[in-house]
């Protein structure tokens, strides 16, 4: 399947009741495959007049304790950052999937990673966060449909998906399988009428003295419970590495194969990849900086994962970047000769 449908199919087997959608390229066979197969499991299926309306209907879906996504491409997102501020605030569940296109403006809709400050610094208004998971398969997108929608509900908040056109457009094999979901809380906040019972109000709006302060410091203590308990990364070959490379998603796959080109060739470097981008995996990264090595990070953008690769490595290491905008894919030969020059440079500075 193609990553676009594969995430469709996921999402229906993580049991979501409603889908709200506007078309954007390059994620647009998302909203068609809904079209189709929502109705089909006599679920909600509605295609929305605008981005603002979609994350609106995810907003009051969610209210009434159903499971319910949206999906969009980068332009999309924008529009809907005041609805997952909103959802933020009103602490409603969502699953919001993020299939990028270059950027900035209506850019073009080839692959990118410009998405990432947007993503992980919450992209609206106000102090919150969502949780971001950046498959790097189509396998892995699909995994990450029921455990986006088990983090939604388990904290109470939006979970964005974080995929590129690449990813949502190549087709690989994948097995599909419902899982079982974890073991969630009660959604007894919900709006499922109030008889027999007080009522439930959901809202972001807090205009009591304090009111706003204590839910602020509520969400805080909730995002550093999972920044302790949350964070997903993968390592590879980082026993004896001189260098590491940190990347993502579809970037992660080039760079592997780089750093698989470089092994050959006899050079010491290994990878990591972050699976959350939030929360980003600090502490892995730092552990891995305890020994003198020089770190590149490889992304689809002028650089933006860079800088929290330098919060993690804290100074201990030199910290590099290399990258390709506006929808450009970086190659594995690149890749290898940044590495190659980085190896270089290494030695001069041994020597002295």
């Amino acid at each position: 399947m193609c990553g676009n449908e594969a995430l469709g199919e996921a999402a229906i087997l993580a049991g979501v009741d409603a889908y709200f959608g506007y078309p954007i390229t390059p994620q647009n066979e998302v909203t068609a495959y809904m079209s189709r197969r929502m109705p089909e499991e006599r679920r909600v299926f509605v295609q929305c007049e605008s981005e603002l309306a979609a994350i609106n209907m995810v907003f009051g879906a969610s209210a009434t304790g159903k499971r319910a996504m949206t999906s969009s491409s980068s332009p999309g997102i924008s529009l809907m950052q005041e609805g997952i501020s909103y959802l933020a605030g009103a602490e409603l569940p969502a699953v919001v999937v993020n299939v990028m296109r270059g950027g900035p403006g209506l850019g073009n809709i080839s692959p990118s990673q410009g998405d990432y400050f947007q993503a992980t610094r919450g992209g609206g208004h106000g102090d919150y966060r969502t949780i971001v998971l950046a498959p790097s398969t189509v396998q892995e997108l699909a995994d990450c449909m029921p455990l986006a929608f088990d983090l939604a509900d388990k904290y109470r908040m939006t979970v964005i998906v974080l995929a590129d056109g690449i990813l949502g457009q190549m087709m690989e094999p994948i097995v599909l399988e419902k899982k079982p979901r974890a073991d969630l809380p009660p959604k007894d906040w919900a709006l499922t009428g109030a008889l027999g019972r007080e009522q439930n109000i959901v809202r972001s709006l807090r205009l009591g003295e304090g009111l706003l302060e204590q839910l602020n410091y509520k969400l805080q203590a909730k995002y550093r419970k999972i920044e302790r308990q949350e964070v997903r990364c993968e390592q590879y070959e980082l026993d004896d590495a001189d260098i590491v490379v940190v990347a993502y998603g579809v970037a992660a796959r080039i760079v592997r194969s780089a750093v698989d080109a470089a092994r050959d060739e006899g050079i010491k470097v290994g990878w990591i990849r972050p699976i959350t981008l939030w929360p980003f995996p600090y502490n892995q990264i730092n552990m891995a900086a305890n020994k003198l090595r020089i770190f590149l990070a490889v992304e689809m953008s002028c650089g933006q994962m860079v800088e929290d690769v330098k919060l993690a490595v804290a100074g201990k290491a030199p910290v590099l970047f290399y990258g390709r905008a506006g929808g450009s894919v970086p190659t594995v030969e690149q890749i290898l000769e940044k590495i190659k020059q980085l190896t270089i440079s290494a030695k001069k500075a041994a020597s002295v």
